[in-house]
Formats: structure tokens, C-alpha cells, sequence
């Protein structure tokens, strides 16, 4: 599935992004020393201060060690890597990464009602108005792609209500990784999208705080879907 985006970036954002390339491609491999910061900005054409930020923030994202008066070395992402480096990793050429969406995919299906449930628990008495507002969204989105950014919105007032910092990050990663490929996988997902009544089920349960019922309407919800995108995924791997 060829996927391309157009973006506006920073010379810092071009040269994270070159090692970061390189890094999940194995071009760079973990334990390997990167040049020195005079030398990368020679190789690369950049200043040293865009360099500087750069390393700073792929030490940030657990793809590089910087240590001070040291080589800056590549760590295995795999281990040290945060979320962030997710939607990296889903979408490399242009091309959907089957093993890392199947992935997404399991974390929103089996992470999904649990959050659905801690909402309904901790917060069923201030969601209304906000779950309302997502519920009109959806209702009247005129397409797959609108359906699925109200939906996104629904989700976004439900994990708020969770008020767990740790399923907060772990969804804005999730978001993140999958933003960018949000057009072109809406519409698989628009059988899901377009069940209201499954959505509003949701939201009432979880106002009405109860918390088995919400965790089961949520898997209600993801399920189908889900099934169905994992099957293809499968699919698409078969040799």
C-alpha cells in the first residue's frame, strides 16, 4: 500500500529524520559510533547547531546515547526506543509496515475497553456533554475520513476520563503513529465508523458509570473491525 505525505519540516527535523532512516533500515547499527557533530554537519551540509538538535532529540526518542566528552552511539531501538518512534516505524518508503500496524491494531482492541472501563469508573458523571459533542461529529461527518477523526475525538474525551497519565501517552502514540495514514485506512474501517447506535451505546453506559457494561460495549465496538483489518493484514503477509 504506496502511502506519501507532504510536510514542512526544519533542517534539525531533515537530519533526525536521515538517522532515524537509517537506524530502523539497519544502515546504523546499535552499538555503532556516529560521527562527531563537525563531521556530520560537513557530510550533511547543516550547521552544528541544527546537528546538536538533532542528536538532542533522537537521545530524547532512545534511538541514540549522548554521552558528554563521548562518541554518540545507536542504541537498539527495540529496547530503548519510546512510542514516538511508532509512526516511524509503520510507515518506511512509503510503504505500511504489516507486523508494526498489527501491532496498533492489538493495543487498540484489547487496550481499548479496558480505558472504556476505567472512564466509566472514575469520570461517568463529567463526559456527557463532551461525549455529545464527538457523538454529533460523527453523526454528521460526511465521509469515511471525517468519521474517523470524530471518532478519534470520541476516543481522545474517553481516555481523558480514564485519567491514567500511562494510557494517555500510549494513546497520543498510537494517534500519532497513525495520523498519517488515517486517509488512506478510514475507509476500511468505515463499517465500524458508521455504527452510531454502537458508539452511543458506549457513551451511555459509560455516563451511567458502569464499568463491566462499558468495558463490553467498547469490545463490541473494536472488535469487528479490528478482525477484520488483522485478517487482511494477514492476508497481505501470505506468501
Amino acid at each position: 500500500m504506496p502511502l506519501t505525505s507532504v510536510t514542512r519540516r526544519s533542517v534539525p527535523d531533515d537530519v533526525y529524520e536521515q538517522i532515524v532512516t537509517d537506524v530502523l533500515h539497519g544502515t546504523l547499527a546499535a552499538g555503532e559510533a556516529l560521527p562527531s557533530e563537525r563531521r556530520l554537519a560537513e557530510v550533511l551540509g547543516v550547521s552544528r547547531p541544527a546537528v546538536r538538535e538533532a542528536l538532542q532529540r533522537l537521545a530524547h526518542s532512545g534511538v541514540v546515547s549522548v554521552r558528554q566528552g563521548d562518541a554518540t552511539t545507536v542504541n537498539d531501538f527495540r529496547r530503548h526506543a519510546g512510542m514516538d518512534l511508532l509512526a516511524h516505524l509503520l510507515v518506511r518508503n512509503g510503504e505500511l509496515d504489516p507486523a508494526v500496524a498489527r501491532s496498533i491494531l492489538e493495543a487498540r482492541l484489547y487496550i481499548g475497553p479496558f480505558i472504556a472501563e476505567l472512564a466509566a469508573r472514575r469520570s461517568a458523571t463529567t463526559l456527557r456533554a463532551a461525549l455529545d459533542r464527538a457523538l454529533a461529529a460523527l453523526r454528521h461527518a460526511p465521509d469515511a475520513v471525517a468519521r474517523q477523526r470524530a471518532s478519534l475525538e470520541f476516543w481522545d474525551v474517553i481516555v481523558d476520563g480514564a485519567d491514567s497519565i500511562t494510557f494517555r501517552l500510549m494513546y497520543n502514540g498510537l494517534r500519532a503513529a497513525y495520523e498519517p495514514v488515517l486517509t488512506a485506512l478510514a475507509p476500511l474501517l468505515d463499517a465500524e465508523l458508521s455504527r452510531h447506535d454502537a458508539y452511543e451505546r458506549l457513551a451511555a453506559v459509560i455516563t451511567k458509570g458502569q464499568p463491566t457494561n462499558a468495558r463490553r460495549a467498547a469490545d463490541d465496538l473494536l472488535r469487528p473491525g479490528s478482525l477484520s483489518l488483522l485478517a487482511a493484514l494477514d492476508a497481505l503477509e501470505a506468501p
